[in-house]
């Protein structure tokens, strides 16, 4: 670089710096943020809020075809409250954290219940909604009214982490309270000098513009710092400890649990069993599970009063989750003869297209395609 260019270089990036953190942010987002996502098209605080609680740990590019079909499904409060919680975990199935689904399902009667019908879009009525926590209810705040409030969801806190030069894990509680005074002091710059005539569409652009730098420039590994509009103040860069900052989550190691499934079929059926409201894959549809330590041919006979004919042992599935891995490992059962008597409470046969159509979870739906 010449030194003409050298200086221009250090007189732009000095007038940037300048300029608010808020203000950078607002610019950028409105030039350079997401523009086209569609809950963006409107106030409708209930389509925010579904947009936000898909957007919880999941990617925009997977949460666009399940958004479009929640919202066709349901597409009000009321309709959502009036479901039956399995068609909501199967409009929802593969899609993940399957609580989730239970929160806005939860969520909806109490909206219904309690707010007759109209969701509210103040941050402090939000938050006392069931899966709504500190930031996701700011978020909604700012989109559905323009109220002013900090957020900081994974993608925003490693914006911070960097820009203000905050070590540690942001899982950390005294961290994690760094992070949320830097967010509280940050957004108090919104709207000084950069209002436009909507009045409130600084704030939705300043939370959009975060969550938009954090998912697109400030990205955890590979981080575009050329194109992003805090850099000439960022801490982690002047200081080369990009890729230090946000400190990683303490590794342990992750537990491992295995799983014996079984794959009974009837004709052209297969039994499926309702799991419990708690745990994983709460009240979603999987195959039988048979107990640790127990003999398969024992526990099918002391379960479904049946005798094996056949046992046939599938390839194992493994399925990582947030806390521990899954080895599945499925068995089909040929039955010599099946009793003529329905299935046990809380199993059902369904055909294979049926199955498919239902409440399962992702494994066990490709367990089933796979199981011709």
């Amino acid at each position: 670089m010449t030194e003409v260019a050298s200086s221009q270089a250090r007189i732009d990036g000095s007038l940037a710096a300048s300029r608010s953190f808020a203000e950078r942010v607002v610019a950028w987002q409105r030039t350079h943020g997401r523009h086209d996502l569609p809950w963006q098209d409107s106030r409708d605080a209930y389509r925010i809020w579904l947009s936000e609680i898909m957007l919880q740990q999941t990617q925009v590019a997977t949460v666009l075809p399940y958004y479009t079909r929640f919202v066709a499904e349901f597409p009000t409060v009321g309709a959502l409250a009036a479901a039956p919680l399995d068609r909501v975990l199967g409009v929802w199935s593969g899609l993940g954290y399957y609580r989730r689904a239970h929160h806005l399902h939860a969520a909806a009667k109490i909206v219904v219940q309690n707010h007759g019908g109209r969701f509210p879009v103040e941050a402090s009525a939000l938050q006392t909604l069931p899966g709504v926590g500190r930031s996701t209810g700011a978020a909604m705040a700012a989109f559905a009214s323009g109220e002013r409030n900090a957020i900081l969801d994974g993608n925003v806190a490693r914006v911070l982490a960097r820009h203000r030069g905050i070590q540690g894990w942001a899982g950390n509680g005294a961290v994690r309270a760094s992070l949320w005074q830097a967010a509280d002091l940050l957004v108090k710059q919104v709207g000084r000098g950069s209002r436009t005539s909507d009045g409130d569409d600084d704030i939705a652009a300043y939370t959009q513009g975060l969550m938009d730098i954090g998912a697109t420039l400030c990205t955890r590994t590979r981080p575009r710092c050329d194109r992003c509009p805090l850099a000439d103040d960022c801490v982690a860069r002047r200081e080369a400890r990009i890729h230090d900052l946000p400190t990683p989550r303490p590794r342990k190691p992750l537990p491992q649990r295995t799983a014996t499934l079984l794959l009974l079929q009837r004709d052209d059926e297969i039994l499926l069993e309702q799991r419990p409201p708690l745990g994983i894959w709460a009240g979603l549809w999987s195959f039988p599970e048979v107990p640790d330590g127990n003999d398969v041919v024992a526990h099918v006979a002391r379960s479904f009063e049946a005798a094996c004919a056949s046992l046939c042992a599938l390839p194992p599935l493994v399925h990582t989750f947030t806390h521990f891995g899954l080895t599945m490992h499925p068995v089909a059962v040929v039955i010599a003869d099946w009793p003529n008597r329905a299935a046990a409470p809380g199993a059902a046969w369904f055909t294979r297209e049926a199955a498919l159509a239902a409440a399962i979870p992702a494994p066990i739906r490709k367990l089933l395609r796979s199981y011709a």
